[in-house]
């Protein structure tokens, strides 16, 4: 049995939004619905596209303008501070930023360089997609073909992403996770850990952020849909995400970038 994981740096991005840190507290990034909050031009951190810098340094701002000593922030309170001042993170900026720190750690350079817009025809289009690639890159750019192909759950690595479509009806969004390690038996993968920014109906409003899961692999000759997934190390913990998988397109797909 081997494990094989995501580069240092592009791990310490996840834990940067999983263990988010302001003075002594710590909370997870909440997640942010950019769909149902419909704000134009506004700062990244506020439509779900920050980067963990870029949410730190508009706390230090909100912290200042408040006089507040950040020293005597609680958990809870840091966590109450982002979702009330509408800061956090959607699944897609999640893993573009994830993906981005193990491009450039492979030496690849950044990852936009390797992702081609979709929808960006015209010269103004495309110049607004290189302006500002994290906000115009979503899961549908990611699973589109152009960028990604689809790989046998046998082959799976660090890097890959696992994308849903919705297909029911368009209040499910689409959704992607972001495979950051995987052990192996005998060169075949047996086990896909995954982190993702995600909403949970039990999550309340200020529940929700970073989670991570786990998928057994029984079968590799069956459907990701058909291996055991968990999170929080149970079967019942991952009944939301594997019950999103099930009724949407979901494959496991490598970035052209990392094939």
């Amino acid at each position: 049995m081997n494990t094989k994981l995501l580069s240092p740096r592009a791990l310490s991005v996840i834990d940067q939004y999983l263990h988010f840190k302001v003075g002594r507290a710590v909370c997870s990034v909440p997640y942010f619905n950019n769909k149902t909050a419909r704000v134009r031009n506004a700062l990244a951190v506020n439509v779900g596209k920050g980067s963990p810098k870029e949410i730190f340094d508009e706390v230090q701002t909100i912290l200042t303008k408040n006089h507040v000593d950040q020293m005597t922030i609680a958990d809870d309170s840091l966590k109450k501070m982002l979702v009330d001042h509408n800061i956090g993170i959607d699944c897609s900026a999640f893993a573009f930023y994830t993906l981005n720190a193990e491009s450039e750690e492979q030496g690849k350079g950044t990852l936009e360089r390797h992702i081609k817009p979709i929808k960006s025809n015209g010269l103004i289009s495309r110049m607004f997609f290189a302006l500002n690639p994290v906000k115009n890159i979503g899961v549908s750019t990611f699973v589109n073909d152009k960028n990604s192909k689809i790989i046998s759950l046998s082959e799976t690595k660090p890097g890959d992403i696992i994308t849903m479509l919705s297909t029911v009806n368009d209040h499910e969004r689409n959704h992607i996770l972001v495979v950051h390690q995987v052990e192996y038996q005998n060169f075949n993968a047996t086990k896909i850990h995954y982190s993702h920014a995600v909403a949970y109906p039990e999550d309340g409003l200020y529940g929700t952020g970073i989670k991570q899961g786990a998928i057994d692999v029984a079968d590799a000759t069956k459907s990701l849909t058909e291996q055991v997934w968990r999170e929080n190390g149970t079967v019942e913990g991952a009944a939301r995400i594997f019950g999103r998988a099930k009724s949407s397109k979901t494959e496991l797909r490598r970035l052209k970038a990392f094939a």
